[in-house]
């Protein structure tokens, strides 16, 4: 594991006067009496009343995460960081003063948040998406969503670790491996996958090394590392967060979303990561009854055979029908798009190339690579470090391609979105007259292998849809298969995202099926 301290400017403007002489008020709260290292381990709502009722405060609840991420680190190895921020401190200091003082506050003041290392940040740490030819990459301006997190008092904790490049540069990689930090491990079981790419984020989330952390998804990446180490994931419609300040694969489909333990908690962070007129309190929309009277399509046809998936999911199930929602079986479906997975890779390549060429561009002149083609040149150089364990044929692929004024990749790209959303999400909602669709998050993940590419199992849910769509996802934890964590996804049409987190959240408080992890070396012992 690599954690790269580096000196350089604070985080956030002084909130207040920051006199240390300033005596700080004692509120009267009925909150337990728990040490910052115990108030670590709460969940973010909680946390947040917490540091509002001065049971704890920033700069102590700031240094407990700290100390855990090392003793995380030395104790298991767990990779889940690439870097600290080295104002975080400074910053926590500074929202205790202005909270001494009275001073407005935001609804995530004091908290501390950690980023996914492709997300920039004005900090004094790079934006490295996992790769050493951005160890020098550092951002001059914070990405619009870590503006967001800051105005509403969050502290900007550090960077996790992730597929490198968002797990887009081999078709065979090792799910949250990164040049920059080896192998992110999975909290509940080391020696197992924590999913990609956003596969720090999903452990940092469940190891709790932040309130909450911050993933991004072209495809699963938010999704599938909460599925796998049992946290709540949130994919928000496309546009909903800004997707500038964020290393690019493809703009049709990235997005950045929260990964924290609670549906309620995902909903504060996306409160104020969202841009624009999509500011709301998604928070306040949540309801523990949302789901009655509503009407569930079951994507049966999307549960594998796999041992411990449909158990789960049937029970889970049985949670929403006593929540009063109404199940409807949907056993089939065809997205009637032949070669679907080569167009929808095109799609893929032809932006990746346009849109990360327009992005090294723009790096400053610390970076040496500046295009696709330095790239690929820079990781044959440093194959020992970069090559160690899969390849770079989608790097090449991609710059082989003429980019997006290619026609074929916007006819594939008209194609797989009419399939994905309209034929798709809008078609199952509509055609079986439904509210929403559930169906597993993904699968159980399999033993890591250590030296080599992921070897996947039979694989379980329908996200792809969302996904491509560019439509609204939820995970939520729905239980354990001998210790492993699987999530139930909750998808809806674009703009739905308060009420599929609401949805959510009835779910999760009447099953309450998030376990913290044990840091169990395998499911052998």
């Amino acid at each position: 594991m690599l954690f790269r301290m580096f000196a350089g400017v604070a985080v956030l403007a002084c909130l207040g006067a920051c006199s240390p002489e300033t005596k700080p008020d004692e509120p009267e709260t009925n909150l337990p009496e728990l040490s910052p290292a115990e108030w670590s381990l709460k969940t973010l709502p909680e946390i947040a009343e917490a540091l509002e009722l001065g049971a704890v405060t920033s700069e102590a609840l700031t240094q407990a995460y700290l100390d855990r991420i090392e003793t995380t680190q030395s104790d298991y190895q767990l990779n889940a960081l690439i870097s600290v921020n080295p104002d975080a401190l400074a910053a926590a200091k500074r929202v205790d003063v202005a909270r001494r003082e009275h001073k407005p506050l935001g609804p995530l003041a004091g908290m501390p948040i950690l980023l996914k290392d492709n997300i920039e940040t004005a900090d004094s740490m790079p934006t490295t998406a996992g790769s050493l030819a951005l160890a020098e990459n550092f951002a001059e301006e914070d990405a619009p969503l870590v503006a967001g997190l800051r105005a509403n008092g969050a502290i900007i904790l550090g960077k996790t670790n992730l597929s490198e490049w968002a797990n887009f540069r081999a078709n065979n990689s090792q799910s949250g491996w990164s040049g920059m930090a080896g192998r992110a491990k999975n909290p509940h079981m080391l020696d197992r996958q924590t999913c990609g790419s956003s596969a720090g984020s999903g452990a940092a989330a469940a190891a709790s090394l932040a309130a909450g952390t911050v993933g991004t998804e072209t495809n699963g990446s938010i999704i599938c590392p909460s599925n796998a180490n049992g946290v709540v994931g949130f994919k928000p419609t496309l546009g909903l967060v800004a997707q500038e300040g964020i290393v690019p694969i493809a703009f049709s489909q990235d997005t950045a979303g929260p990964m924290t333990k609670t549906v309620k908690g995902a909903a504060m962070m996306l409160s104020a990561m969202a841009s624009g007129d999509a500011h709301m309190d998604y928070a306040a929309g949540l309801s523990d009854t949302s789901l009655e009277g509503k009407k569930i399509g079951v994507l049966r046809f999307s549960v594998s055979t796999q041992p411990g998936i449909s158990e789960n999911f049937d029970a889970a199930l049985e949670v929403l029908k006593s929540q009063g929602a109404e199940l409807v079986e949907i056993t089939e479906f065809d997205l009637g798009v032949p070669g679907y997975g080569s167009k929808s890779l095109s799609v893929l390549l032809h932006e990746f190339k346009t849109t990360l060429n327009e992005y090294l561009a723009g790096t400053p002149e610390t970076v040496s690579t500046r295009s696709l083609t330095d790239l690929i040149a820079f990781n044959t150089e440093n194959a020992d470090k970069e090559l160690q364990l899969f390849g770079q044929e989608l790097f090449v692929s991609a710059d082989a391609t003429i980019g997006i004024e290619d026609e074929t990749y916007q006819a594939a790209l008209a194609e797989i979105k009419l399939a994905t959303g309209q034929n798709g999400i809008d078609h199952l909602l509509s055609d079986y007259d439904v509210d929403l669709l559930v169906a597993p998050s993904g699968p159980v993940m399999p033993v890591v292998n250590e030296n080599g590419p992921d070897a996947w199992p039979q694989w379980s849910g329908a996200g792809y849809l969302a996904a491509v769509a560019g439509y609204p996802h939820l995970s939520v934890p729905m239980g354990q298969v001998d210790g492993v964590p699987v999530g139930l996804s909750f998808m809806s049409t674009a703009g739905d995202d308060a009420a599929v987190l609401s949805y959510g959240y009835d779910y999760e408080q009447a099953s309450q099926m998030r376990i913290d992890p044990a840091f169990m070396e395998s499911s052998e012992r």
